[in-house]
């Protein structure tokens, strides 16, 4: 074979894997960037409560999804807030899930959730699919989810979920008013 002929040999080679590549990763869901106006994708993880495991659908709710760890100091800054957002909220549809990390037992994990009274849903995701899922950074990372599973906002690091700014646009994905009696009125 001439080095002519091997040269337009490699270059075929190099533009079929090239073309594979670029194939592949159409058509892979789990490479599409996962953030603000895009699906949010589907996972299972462990329910911390019961053990069972849990197959996260968003259609029908608005849900605020926290991927969090119990070593991440500002993980547990953030969690009273969603606690506060939770109990305001969740009774006018609010969904919350927070994905814990851990790689450890889910019992460490629902102690830590325990002892600082959570009473939303608490899930485990110890295999990290989830951050790559999500193609998260570190934590916490938050995704407010609407009624037909697109996300609307994402959150790098810890905020204030309960702040008004955060309240009024979760109410306007419930489609609720704020209670008057709240506001001072």
């Amino acid at each position: 074979m001439t080095q002519k002929a091997q040269w337009i040999l490699v270059l075929v080679i190099v533009g079929l894997l090239g073309g594979a590549l670029i194939g592949g990763m159409a058509l892979s869901p789990t490479l599409a960037p996962v953030g603000v106006e895009s699906k949010a994708p589907r996972f299972e993880a462990v329910s911390v409560a019961t053990g069972d495991t849990v197959d996260m659908r968003y259609e029908g709710d608005v849900v605020l999804l926290n991927i969090w760890a119990t070593w991440c100091i500002p993980c547990e800054a953030e969690m009273p807030s969603i606690q506060r957002l939770y109990q305001e909220l969740g009774p006018a549809g609010l969904r919350v899930v927070a994905v814990s990390v851990d790689a450890g037992p889910r019992e460490e994990v629902k102690q830590w959730v325990t002892s600082r009274a959570l009473t939303f849903e608490i899930l485990q995701d110890q295999t990290g699919r989830i951050e790559r899922m999500y193609q998260t950074t570190g934590v916490p990372e938050t995704f407010l989810i609407d009624r037909q599973g697109i996300i609307v906002k994402k959150i790098i690091g810890a905020t204030e979920w309960d702040h008004p700014a955060q309240k009024t646009l979760i109410r306007e994905l419930l489609r609720v008013s704020e209670d008057p009696r709240a506001a001072g009125g």
